[in-house]
């Protein structure tokens, strides 16, 4: 049986990398890991960091044969702040570490200045809202998506990447 670490407890994140496997074949463990960069990463190379280092800690810090790391952040383009979603997926037995990135959609200003002040999204999302846990639910791609997009939903795109990526590499190597 594969052993799998999610470098996170985020529901979201956990819900995508079951979607990616069939559950009856893997073992998914979860850690609460260090990312390494900002609680509100600010740039794709930030996030890819951060989900590089999520995969490659979880490694670290279990017996897992692979580690998954996925991170959200946000890019300032000349057009406004984006979201941007990263995940990696590092193998244990070789120093493979594969890398996709997700969906992106404008925030609102109101949204925007926020994170430009200093703050980060997830407590800017649950004031927006009026609601708690965002980051946990639906993310800010579901609210900003009126849900036809979820967290989990962008999650499990990048993993359908991660694991796509990681079986073409394992049939080069047969």
């Amino acid at each position: 049986m594969l052993r799998i670490v999610v470098g996170s407890h985020n529901p979201a994140k956990v819900q995508a990398v079951k979607n990616a496997f069939s559950e009856e074949l893997v073992e998914i463990l979860t850690l609460n890991v260090a990312s390494g960069v900002q609680e509100q990463p600010f740039s794709d190379e930030e996030t890819i960091e951060g989900a590089m280092n999520r995969a490659k800690n979880g490694l670290s810090e279990s017996d897992a044969q692979i580690g998954i790391g996925l991170e959200g952040g946000v890019v300032e383009t000349k057009y406004g702040l984006f979201l941007c979603n990263w995940g990696a997926l590092a193998v244990r037995e070789s120093s493979d570490v594969f890398i996709a990135g997700g969906a992106r959609i404008l925030l609102p200003d109101a949204v925007a200045k926020r994170l430009l002040a200093g703050e980060e999204l997830g407590t800017v999302m649950d004031e927006f809202t009026n609601r708690a846990g965002i980051r946990k639910k639906e993310g800010a791609i579901g609210v900003f998506t009126n849900e036809r997009i979820t967290r989990a939903d962008m999650f499990s795109h990048i993993m359908s990447m991660l694991v796509g990526q990681y079986e073409y590499k394992i049939g080069q190597q047969r």
